[in-house]
């Protein structure tokens, strides 16, 4: 096993960049020169994608940016000491100390455990201490491989080490003289990150210091990549009170029910120890206080349905839903579409073809009169018409699953199929899976004797949820929601004559607008409600979805293409990368532009994305299929406009957002 690290990885008082990501493509560089890793454009955006999710600074002045990349060829260490300091996010300044763990996507055991032992050794004074007094490269390898316990050498305690140790020492001899005290507090934790090597253990670690420091008995489950840390039934049936500080979700949540918690980020853990337990002792003294509630399941989708407030509960639960109905959507749009082109070959000039008489009167080894691009058009327009069928159910399902996890999918399905029987559409699929992941999390979570506990998630929770789910669409549900459906539907169709320009500019702003979320979301349903029907104004009504939401990520690669110099590396990259995702209908591609700048952002793309939504509406631009960007322009009615309208509405988009940058930039410069 060679070494984490080595002098070449060690970048002592160098001034690194302004930023965090300034710093991290250095440790980058670092690696990959070292011959750690093979590609250097892989690395940065694998370790900048997890920078981006959650600050990796930690109070102290400490930060531990790390990533899994297939460019890593074996596990790494980089380690930084900037000057100036630069900030990692943590609220106490910024970080004099970097560690960049680089880790293979199937990294060892072994290497993954050194990794969290040095995380975890960050946690003492004394370690951080020596760091920060070291006088070479080579003395800050055997710092570290002797927190390891590798290599030939052990770091040696220098003054200042031993000075900071007796404090440390001393802090942990405090909390004994409470250990015989009656009545302590026991508390239980989880800590888990997505990564799972660096912050679950320092989570970990921080939580356990402090409760020494405050006289409690704290023991702790890591939820990690190596070295997971267990808790037993007893220490859980003992606790007085649960903390997760979680990024993921927890394992195996069901464990917990009944106790009183709080639960946060992992990175909280790190930073606030002693709020985290303050809070969770409340919570225990609180007869009204949270609860962890039990899950439907006892398997490990217990980790679902996350406590929290109803209303986030239920937006997370539909945009579930969305993202996997989408599939449904895409696969069977395209296919569909793919049937059309089929027929149109063959029958060019007869009208909508009898796809059942075709089916019922050939088979692939007798088509008779039937030609074979006929029968296989009428094939494909039928398997892409299930996929398309399935599209309210499954949207249903995955919304209840989001709320009640496995035993919310059956009465989902169920909910959805009642509301296409009713004509509710993709609206009832959406009151409907709502509704069924309610009662389903709420027979899960009643207290019942054990022999009846069993039979709830396979057979009674599914039976009472379908029953009481389906009669409330039929009965009291379908009949408004039906109203509702067809009112927008003829307020759709009559829009899309004389009113076309306007409806395109309001579905284009939309789809513009938040970059997948709820209000992009809203247009693009509203958009595939018809499509299965084959009529062309729901075709028209695809295709400007499809072109304006193409539209944002598009002008962001543009705008830092025109003028890379406004941009930061990192953004340029981000362009790059935004090319591919704009025209392949991906609008989630300008989300990094627009997190770090959506004063400038947002009103760029929506006014770009109202311009090709109208341009596209006027043309009369028609898409039989749902998704694919410019890769189904061959499909598309119309395709010159299509790429019309994509040009203009990106250009706007990307010239708007140039000066708006440009106008910050001066003004920056003259402050």
């Amino acid at each position: 096993m060679s070494d984490l690290i080595t002098a070449d990885l060690v970048l002592l008082d160098e001034n690194l960049g302004d930023t965090r990501f300034d710093v991290i493509a250095k440790l980058a560089e670092a690696v990959v020169k070292a011959g750690r890793a093979t590609d250097f454009e892989q690395l940065y955006a694998a370790a900048e994608a997890r920078e981006s999710k959650t600050d990796t600074g930690i109070p102290g002045g400490i930060a531990i940016p790390h990533c899994r990349s297939a460019a890593v060829t074996e596990p790494t260490l980089a380690m930084a000491r900037p000057n100036p300091a630069v900030s990692f996010g943590a609220k106490d300044g910024p970080a004099d100390l970097i560690f960049f763990i680089a880790a293979p996507d199937g990294a060892d055991q072994a290497h993954l455990k050194l990794l969290s032992t040095l995380a975890r050794s960050l946690m003492k004074k004394s370690f951080t201490a020596a760091l920060r007094e070291a006088s070479s490269a080579d003395e800050v390898v055997d710092l570290v491989n002797g927190a390891l316990g590798v290599g030939e050498k052990k770091a040696e305690a220098k003054p200042a080490e031993a000075a900071h140790a007796a404090p440390a020492a001393a802090e942990k001899e405090a909390p004994k003289a409470s250990e015989s005290a009656p009545a302590v507090k026991k508390i239980v934790a989880v800590t888990a990150c997505p990564t799972g090597i660096a912050h679950t253990y320092m989570a970990a670690d921080a939580l356990k210091y402090a409760a020494e420091e405050l006289g409690y008995d704290l023991k702790v489950e890591t939820q990690g990549s190596s070295g997971n840390e267990t808790l037993i039934q007893s220490d859980m049936d003992a606790a007085d009170a649960v903390i997760f500080a979680v990024s993921v979700n927890v394992r195996d949540r069901n464990r917990f029910a009944g106790k009183p918690f709080v639960e946060s980020p992992v990175k909280r853990g790190i930073d606030e120890p002693k709020e985290m337990i303050a809070e969770a002792l409340a919570e225990a003294e609180n007869p009204n206080g949270a609860r962890v509630a039990a899950a439907a399941s006892t398997s490990d989708d217990s980790a679902g349905a996350s406590e929290g407030a109803w209303g986030s509960r239920i937006y997370k639960a539909v945009m579930t839903g969305i993202s996997y109905m989408i599939p449904f959507v895409a696969a069977g749009g395209i296919l569909v579409a793919l049937g059309f082109v089929f027929e149109a070959i063959t029958m060019p000039n007869l009208g909508d073809v009898d796809t059942k008489a075709i089916l019922g009167s050939a088979t692939l080894f007798n088509l008779g009169d039937v030609h074979w691009t006929l029968y296989l058009g009428a094939v494909l327009q039928t398997i892409g018409g299930f996929g398309l069928s399935l599209m309210v159910p499954a949207l249903a399902a995955y919304i209840a699953y989001g709320l009640a996890q496995r035993p919310g999918i059956a009465p989902g399905f169920i909910a959805g199929s009642v509301a296409l029987a009713v004509n509710s559409g993709f609206l009832g699929g959406i009151v409907g899976g709502i509704l069924a992941g309610l009662i389903a999390y709420a027979l899960g979570t009643l207290k019942l004797p054990r022999w009846l506990g069993s039979m709830m998630p396979v057979v009674i929770t599914p039976l009472v949820t379908s029953l009481v789910t389906g009669l409330a669409m039929y009965l009291l549900l379908g009949a408004p929601l039906a109203w509702v459906m067809t009112t927008l539907q003829v307020w759709l169709t009559s829009m899309s004559g004389g009113s076309a320009l306007l409806l395109g500019l309001i579905l284009g702003a939309m789809m513009a607008s938040d970059l997948g979320g709820p209000i992009n979301k809203a247009a693009y349903l509203f958009a595939t409600a018809g499509l299965s029907s084959g009529a062309t104004v729901n075709q028209e009504i695809m295709a400007a979805v499809i072109i304006s939401g193409m539209v944002p990520p598009l002008a962001m690669a543009l705008a830092t293409t025109l003028r890379p110099k406004l941009f930061s590396e990192t953004e340029r990259e981000n362009g790059k990368a935004a090319w591919l995702l704009g025209a392949s209908f991906i609008s989630e591609g300008a989300i990094p532009f627009a997190s770090a700048d959506p004063a400038r952002v947002i009103p760029s793309t929506i006014v770009g994305g109202a311009l090709a939504g109208a341009i596209s509406m006027s043309a009369h631009v028609a898409s039989p299929a749902p998704h694919g960007g410019i890769w189904i322009i061959g499909l598309a009615q119309n395709p010159l406009m299509f790429f019309v309208a994509v040009l203009a509405g990106t250009v706007l988009s990307a010239l708007v957002y140039v000066v708006l940058k440009s106008m910050g930039a001066r003004s920056k410069a003259s402050a």
